[in-house]
């Protein structure tokens, strides 16, 4: 939601419900992208990938007894190097107030 106040404001040629439909459309086509197993890289912003962890036997650590763990899938994101150096130098983002 916070996303999409932020573009009605950067946007003000467009509805708040616009905003929201291509803030939707964004974020499904990127999960149907996810399902398929595809990268999904935007630009000076960084890339998401799928990673898959296979099914492995290991331990709970409390008790030390032998579990199995299922196989599963998990995104990773890869900061891109434009928000990265943006990050590192502190420049143009906000600052929270205490």
């Amino acid at each position: 939601s916070e996303l999409v106040t932020r573009l009605g404001q950067r946007m003000r040629h467009l509805s708040d419900r616009d905003v929201r439909i291509a803030v939707d459309t964004l974020f499904d086509a990127m999960t149907q992208s996810f399902i398929r197993g595809e990268k999904v890289e935007i630009r000076g912003f960084g890339s998401f990938k799928i990673r898959r962890h296979h099914a492995r036997e290991g331990k709970n650590p409390k008790t030390g007894e032998q579990v199995f763990i299922l196989a599963r899938r998990a995104i990773l994101f890869k900061v891109g190097k434009a928000l990265g150096d943006r990050i590192q130098c502190g420049g143009g983002l906000e600052t929270e107030q205490e």
